[in-house]
Parts: structure tokens; C-alpha cells; sequence
């Protein structure tokens, strides 16, 4: 993760924090076509976050156990859940 894209995705985490959300939600707010800006993506390759399925069925975004920590760490103000 690169100094530049650190407090995005402390951004993207602290977004997530209250609960998971729809994975079609996830995308339209935080995906990208900019090389430069790859928040979702390092964000999924650093383990922050994953993907799951509701007991619905709905595709879901979700903080991992890691990307928890990560954020606490930082010193956000996020209401964390759990």
C-alpha cells in the first residue's frame, strides 16, 4: 500500500466499519478505472476486506478480523460494530 492510497482506504475501512454492505453498493462508490487509484483493489489484496453472501443470497462487503484491527490501529473515530 502506498502513502498516497493509506488514508483512502483507512477511508474505504472506516466506511464499512458500521456493517457490511451490498457489493454492488461497495462498487459504484469505490471502484475505479485510475491505475493510480486502486482502493478496492488493495484493499481486497491486503485482506482488509472480503466478500460473502448473505443467507439471502446477496453478495455483501465486509471488514475482515484484519482490516478491523487495521483500522483501530489507525486511530479512527469509526463506530465499530462488534
Amino acid at each position: 500500500m502506498t502513502d498516497t492510497l493509506a488514508p483512502l482506504i483507512l477511508d474505504f475501512l472506516e466506511w464499512l466499519a458500521p456493517g457490511p454492505r451490498p457489493y454492488a453498493e461497495v462498487m459504484d462508490a469505490w471502484r475505479t478505472s485510475c491505475p493510480r487509484l486502486t482502493v478496492w483493489e488493495d484493499a481486497v489484496d491486503g485482506g482488509f476486506v472480503l466478500r460473502r453472501r448473505s443467507p439471502d443470497g446477496e453478495l455483501l462487503v465486509d471488514l475482515t478480523p484484519f482490516g478491523r484491527s487495521f483500522l483501530e490501529r489507525s486511530g479512527r473515530t469509526a463506530v465499530l460494530r462488534r
